[in-house]
């Protein structure tokens, strides 16, 4: 009996991470991560979450901690066998937070110091989130699950063990989540002299069908409330079925809590309205706006509201900046936000009446988010391709940085990161393309090494100084890898046309801009060519399956994550056809067919396929469904192409529990050092 392809693979040993000194799949998640951060009202502390991991329980735990903003001691205030999280400052300086540390999540509150920590709620146990404090203590406003549809056993209450889902609509799944019959409705409730909620939380979203904020990522940003604490903006798509699959239209709604009137402050604007910000006066409104119904992916103007004039104004109209996280100055006159540009996240600001952007900040690192400490001074969540996320105080006059927090400074000790390049490499159409390309940890340029090229998702998700906890570059560059990692055409942050091109080309200049790439850094010495890989997920697994049909013998090996492998199949199957629709550019039964089917689709290219691939996917992935996968790995086993598949019943288009995560890399390394890494090892299809 010949022996399988995968008997050796499956006994590999992990010897070659284990002696090195760079990371490690298992270290990643030895790292905290930072999550929420809020100053404090006097501008002196800022309180802040880390969430840290046991690969044993398969879980993490967030503590809260607080450092100066003037720099100082980092201090620990939680070490509670559960997570603490949606941090708040009231008025009178008190910290409070969220925690389930007795079975059901509750609000507590305690001194700066983390002393004199009480319970303030008695909340049912019906998913309380996104709770937030008006600005004079008055209010507090969160989210919570409504009932809003019937299941089977609602339906037909005789067959309590019916196990089956009656579906007459779309939108009867979303990401990873089948519908609940729910939807997340705002509510507020006073707060008491003592501090505590009183009465009983009012529904701002009575009788509707509708959720808010936007499911299933978005957060308490689509959430606020005005100065006065008597007014709530919230985010809501109020659209259900066929509309709501079909249409990007969010919009801005206005809540009077002395009156229980509902107004839709971004009417006729079509696109996606999200995270609205009162300026602190009071009299207007901003919020991030995007102009083109159906483009999930445009950029974010925005636009202000004079509550006064009743009128609107995209007060970056013009510029090809797109913007997030929006923070007015204390004089109400300047707007900060951060935005992609060249492959960084820096910060900007622009006069709340509109004019010239500026930008604050440089530097190979991304400003993640940022909260305001001052007239002058932010504090920003930082990372950069090899250092996880820590705080640094910023001055927004220089843009000079002050590190405040060094989270993983013990973690991290010894760990060699490899060099991060910033290329330019010209495209076959004459554009100049922005190219990352990382080296593994005491690289020798004498020396030959294998090389990634690294396919990005999205399909217009930047490639910027984020820290990826999956597709980690410095991880792969530990493993013995050079990384070429191309901001190609679709991703943000080199203007408006570049951006946007992508959509109905998929399999066109995009593709050539990832072969333009591959070519350009393998004229090196030190790149073998006869040990080139190719990977991605997403978009990027789409991309990995295109190449293995016209990549033309540059690669060895494949590895796709969560592809898209048939456009025919997956246009219907998938839940935002808005998305499918505006970037495909039509559906496969419009005559005559768009040119994605013809031309684009990785599915029609099978037969020449020729080299190894590995596919991974998730059964909850409803964006790209587990279908998809299948369908790839199928093909190429009935071709005779050595294939593995790795598939996760209960994760989605990510992949989020710790085990699982480490999983995924070592069988990602595994099946590289099984068809790559060795030279001569990767049998070729026949």
């Amino acid at each position: 009996m010949k022996k399988p392809f995968f008997t050796a693979l499956l006994a590999l040993p992990l010897a070659a991470a284990a002696q090195q000194s760079g990371l490690t799949p298992e270290k990643l998640w030895q790292l905290g991560r930072l999550g929420e951060m809020q100053v404090s009202p006097d501008k002196k502390t800022v309180a802040f979450t880390v969430t840290r991991y046991s690969l044993t329980d398969n879980k993490g735990n967030a503590d809260i901690y607080t450092v100066p903003v003037a720099s100082g001691p980092v201090r620990q205030l939680t070490a509670t066998p559960g997570s603490e999280n949606t941090l708040n400052w009231r008025p009178d300086g008190k910290l409070t937070f969220i925690s389930g540390e007795g079975g059901t999540d509750q609000l507590y509150a305690m001194s700066a110091d983390g002393s004199g920590k009480e319970q303030l709620s008695a909340f049912p146990d019906e998913g309380l989130a996104n709770l937030k404090y008006a600005p004079k203590g008055n209010f507090i406003l969160y989210t919570q699950d409504v009932k809003t549809g019937k299941e089977i056993k609602d339906w037909y209450p005789d067959l309590p063990k019916a196990d089956a889902r009656l579906i007459d609509d779309l939108n009867y799944r979303h990401w990873s989540s089948w519908d609940d019959f729910k939807a997340t409705h705002v509510f507020f409730q006073p707060i008491g002299a003592d501090g505590k909620p009183t009465g009983y939380g009012k529904d701002a979203m009575a009788g509707e069908k509708f959720d808010a904020p936007l499911q299933p990522v978005a957060g308490s940003e689509q959430l606020a409330f005005s100065p006065d604490g008597y007014s709530v903006a919230y985010t809501s798509r109020k659209l259900t079925g066929k509309a709501e699959a079909e249409s990007t239209n969010s919009d801005i709604y206005l809540y009077d809590i002395r009156e229980g009137k509902t107004e839709n402050l971004s009417l006729g604007l079509e696109g996606y309205d999200t995270e609205p910000a009162f300026s602190p006066d009071g009299t207007k409104i901003a919020w991030l706006s995007m102009g083109t119904p159906g483009f999930e992916s445009d950029r974010n103007g925005i636009v202000v509201y004079d509550f006064k004039t009743k009128k609107r104004q995209d007060i970056t109209q013009g510029s090809e900046q797109a913007a997030g996280n929006i923070r007015w100055s204390p004089d109400g006159k300047t707007i900060y936000f951060n935005g992609v540009t060249q492959g960084t996240d820096q910060l900007f600001s622009i006069s709340s009446k509109g004019g010239k952007i500026r930008q604050l900040t440089t530097g190979a690192q991304n400003y993640n988010s940022f909260e305001l400490a001052g007239p002058s001074t932010a504090i920003a969540s930082k990372t950069t391709i090899g250092s996880p996320a820590d705080l640094v105080r910023l001055d927004l006059k220089t843009g000079r940085e002050t590190p405040l927090t060094t989270i993983n400074k013990d973690e991290l000790a010894g760990v060699k990161m490899g060099r991060v390049e910033d290329r330019r490499v010209t495209t076959t159409d004459g554009k100049q393309m922005q190219v990352y390309v990382i080296y593994p940890p005491d690289f020798d340029p004498a020396k030959k090494y294998p090389t990634l090229l690294y396919c990005q998702g999205g399909p217009q998700s930047p490639i910027t100084q984020s820290f990826s906890y999956r597709w980690n570059f410095q991880l792969m560059a530990a493993n013995g890898y050079i990384v070429v990692a191309p901001n190609r055409r679709g991703l943000p942050g080199f203007g408006t046309e570049w951006n946007n091109s992508i959509s109905g080309d998929w399999g066109g200049q995009p593709i050539r801009d990832y072969l333009a790439a591959i070519d350009a850094v393998s004229q090196e010495p030190f790149v073998d060519k006869d040990r080139r890989g190719c990977v991605g997920a997403s978009y990027g697994g789409y991309s990995v399956y295109y190449l293995a049909g016209h990549h033309e013998g540059r690669f060895k090996t494949f590895i796709a994550h969560a592809g898209l492998f048939d456009l025919t199949s997956w246009y219907p199957s998938t839940e935002e056809m808005f998305f499918a629709k505006h970037d495909i550019g039509a559906a496969p039964w419009e005559m005559p067919q768009h040119k994605s089917y013809t031309e684009f689709n990785p599915q029609q290219f099978v037969g020449r396929w020729d080299t190894p691939i590995l596919v991974i996917h998730g059964g909850k992935d409803f964006r790209v469904p587990e279908g998809q996968g299948m369908e790839a790995f199928g093909s190429a086993q009935l071709r005779g192409i050595p294939s593995r598949f790795l598939y996760f019943p209960n994760e989605g288009h990510w992949i989020q529990k710790p085990q699982n995560a480490v999983l995924w890399q070592r069988v990602f390394f595994e099946w590289l050092g099984r068809t790559l890494k060795t030279e001569g090892a990767a049998p070729t299809a026949k």
